[in-house]
């Protein structure tokens, strides 16, 4: 397994017509092997930007990032990445769409079988090995999206957003899903959302973000104990946090507004 370490991330881009945008300035963060933590704050704060950077997709201006230690250089299979919208193939079978990591890594087609469909199982999808995508609801499809990446034995599974698609029951079943796959795989997880329910719910951590440029504004360690269920939605430590982590991202918001309104 794997911890990962951000070391002060700032991330500058310039648009089509020559300004300047700092998206993320001095991020600083650590996730230990093994723990789940979430990002949450205001839209265009730098959530999927920090994703982004973490797998490889995208080099920081300034910083690094690293996973055991090591300085990562662009994608890797160590890092495997869910993203909100449905990325499956679409002339793939759920089957192929599974093995497809592994084929590339040149794994023999017996054992590619096998591990696809042990993970095809843990997300709640053995019988579907067979069908393709367009048969398949949002939710499923996330699932072999999971499944996918799950394949691949990544060490930090970065996830997008993942469940933003999706109605809020479908959302509640996915994130017991996530629950119970995480503790069974027991990845180091990064996990970008906007619903902070389900930031609180699953993370060990969340770390709410202030408005662009995006800083690490508050670290809150989650009070709930393990193994989690969608009743604790309603404690009372639940119903702390969440007006704690809503009252962050309410300020940030303000700012944000009238730092436009200003500008």
């Amino acid at each position: 397994m794997a911890s990962l370490v951000l070391n002060g991330l700032t991330m500058r881009y310039r648009t089509k017509r020559g300004e300047e945008i700092t998206a993320l300035e001095d991020v600083s963060l650590s996730v230990q092997d093994r723990k789940f933590v979430s990002l949450v704050g205001t839209s265009g704060c730098g959530k999927s930007t920090i994703l982004r950077l973490v797998a490889g997709l995208a080099v920081p201006t300034e910083g690094e990032v690293l996973v055991d230690d090591r300085a990562i250089d662009g994608p890797g299979a160590d890092r495997g990445m869910v993203f909100q919208a449905y990325t499956l193939f679409p002339w793939l079978t759920v089957q192929r769409n599974v093995e497809f990591g592994l084929r590339l890594r040149g794994m023999a087609p017996a054992q590619r079988r096998e591990i696809a469909r042990k993970y095809i199982a843990e997300v709640g999808l053995a019988g579907f090995e067979g069908v393709y995508p367009k048969e398949l609801s949002g939710g499923m499809m996330q699932r072999v999206a999971i499944a996918r990446a799950l394949a691949n034995d990544p060490a930090v599974l970065l996830m997008d957003e993942p469940f933003g698609a999706l109605d809020a029951q479908t959302r509640i079943t996915m994130g017991e899903l996530m629950l119970r796959v995480w503790q069974q795989d027991a990845k180091t997880v990064l996990f970008v959302t906007h619903d902070i329910e389900e930031a609180l719910l699953l993370a060990d951590r969340v770390c709410v973000m202030t408005a662009r440029p995006g800083r690490i504004r508050q670290e809150i360690e989650v009070a709930l104990p393990r193994p989690r269920t969608p009743e604790m939605l309603n404690s009372e430590e639940f119903l702390r946090q969440k007006a704690m982590v809503s009252q962050l991202i309410r300020e940030e918001s303000k700012h944000s507004m009238l730092t436009r309104q200003a500008a």
